[in-house]
């Protein structure tokens, strides 16, 4: 690690301030224009779950490890009917916070100013850190949480820099399990030098192990199939005999998601330095985090993300980039930015999306339904004062599954398939919305004509949307008595 580099003058400060709010506006802009994804479905049921005091695992299904929803509740609860937008601008701060922490982490390292200010604003290029500031999905914060411990580890160690280390370093583990792998290659790092204070990165760990042990505890087979048995055959289940699945067609991805930005640029750069230290393993491990799962999406490569990054401030510091490989970067950045702005000239996403939920409400209100709706589109509730039926609390991800649980695990695990409606939908949800899984949303529409079909077949009543893309239907039996809590956001 180089010396630190000397505290920047106050112009200079004032400067990355105003690149910084800049950046913040120009992601918040971009998380509310981006096109609707049907990724964010099961993350937004599941702050909205969480706000409404339901536990991931023992309420509700949640296919990752438990911090965002639990963490993000009490913000929910003041968003209200604004949950959705207010995930989505919440997660452009996280992701601003994120590109700080590598210029931070640049300067702490040795860099200086106007280097590090590069090395982040490349970072701030690429479509995997846009996307994850986008959409309303688990990315943000993680690599938030990452960028933070690197800038306090390239710090002087002090025993509470380590206790924030371990802290920041098992929150972003507790929010996406893949970022497991950075924090152990650090504490391993801090295990073999003493000057990191492995005891104290241990100390900074255990209230996160503490928090994600007690939620576990609830139901512990539930938390097992959710985080960690269905991300390793769920997908490949869905994807079987795709191309996407093969060594191939992996490396290709991965190629395709580093060179939208800068990253694949920085990966060349940084691979020919001949002295590798802890940031190098942890960059390492970032890069097995991408690799293990299957197929492999540009979110996979975030947690290599941050510490590429930093080690290129260091090494841009140490040997100033020629005109070419400048004229590449800016060439690659344009590319990665490229996405997010055809994206956002595609239409105002969330505007879309809130004309369509107050259709949604509109017509619960005529029919006088206040109970929990049954809808692989849960993101489009919380703007109708509803919520969603906890049996589909992971949108279309659980629901498009085969045979991976009996029915008595899955209704231990508040989950249903489309091969088990009969059996998962015994208690009869009050009403179904279809038509947000569709292609409009990146989803599948087969999908919502399964529980569309189920419904008709079941004797509920439709009731007229003012939408051309959903549908209402209405069990004529309503009871009111299912268990699930109403939607308590006062009406703005």
């Amino acid at each position: 690690m180089s010396g630190r580099a000397p505290d920047p003058p106050r112009g200079e400060e004032r400067f990355a301030l105003s690149l910084w709010l800049a950046l913040l506006a120009a992601l918040a802009i971009l998380a509310l224009l981006r096109p609707i994804d049907h990724d964010e479905s099961q993350y937004v049921a599941a702050a909205v779950l969480s706000a409404h005091q339901l536990l991931p695992y023992r309420d509700y299904a949640y296919l990752q490890s438990p911090l965002q929803p639990v963490l993000f509740a009490p913000l929910v609860s003041l968003f209200g009917a604004w949950a959705w937008p207010g995930l989505r601008l919440l997660n452009a701060l996280l992701a601003a916070l994120a590109v700080a922490g590598v210029g931070a982490a640049a300067r702490a390292g040795g860099a200086r100013a106007r280097v590090a200010l590069a090395a982040a604003g490349l970072f701030a290029a690429t479509d995997i850190l846009l996307f994850a500031g986008g959409t309303a999905r688990n990315d943000a914060l993680p690599a938030a949480c990452l960028a933070g411990a690197l800038w306090l580890a390239m710090k002087p160690a002090t025993r509470n820099g380590a206790l924030l280390v371990g802290f920041l370093l098992a929150a972003a583990t507790a929010a996406k399990l893949s970022y497991a792998l950075p924090a152990v290659a650090y504490g391993a790092a801090a295990l073999v030098n003493r000057e990191r204070r492995a005891t104290a990165v241990l100390a900074g760990v255990l209230p996160l192990a503490a928090l994600v042990a007690w939620i576990v505890h609830f139901a512990p087979a539930n938390a097992r199939f959710d985080v960690l048995t269905f991300p390793s055959v769920g997908p490949a289940e869905f994807y079987a005999g795709s191309a996407k699945l093969t060594a191939l067609g992996r490396a290709l991805d991965s190629l395709k998601f580093l060179a939208l930005g800068p990253a694949l640029l920085a990966l060349v750069l940084v691979a020919r330095r001949r002295k590798p230290d802890w940031l190098d393993a942890l960059l390492v491990a970032g890069a097995l985090a991408a690799l293990l799962p299957a197929p492999t999406w540009r979110q996979y490569w975030l947690p290599m993300l941050p510490p590429l990054f930093v080690r290129l401030a260091q090494l841009w510091d140490e040997r100033p980039p020629s005109t070419a490989v400048r004229i590449a970067a800016a060439l690659f950045a344009a590319v990665g930015i490229t996405p997010s702005l055809i994206g956002a000239a595609q239409g105002p996403g969330l505007l879309t999306a809130s004309r369509e939920s107050r259709a949604i409400r509109a017509a619960l209100d005529r029919a006088r339904e206040t109970g929990p709706v049954a809808t692989l589109a849960p993101e489009f509730l919380p703007a109708t004062y509803r919520l969603p039926d906890p049996r589909f609390a992971t949108g279309p991800f659980y629901f498009r599954s085969h045979a991976l649980l009996d029915t008595p695990a899955e209704s231990r695990a508040s989950l249903v398939s489309e091969d088990r409606l009969a059996t998962g939908l015994a208690i009869r949800p009050e009403a179904v919305l279809v038509g947000g899984e569709g292609r409009w949303t990146g989803g599948d529409p087969a999908l919502d004509a399964v529980l569309e079909r189920w419904a008709v077949s079941h004797g509920y009543r439709p009731v007229p949307v003012e939408s051309s893309r959903f549908r209402l239907y209405i069990d004529p039996r309503a009871q009111a008595a299912t268990g699930i809590p109403r939607f308590v956001a006062t009406r703005r």
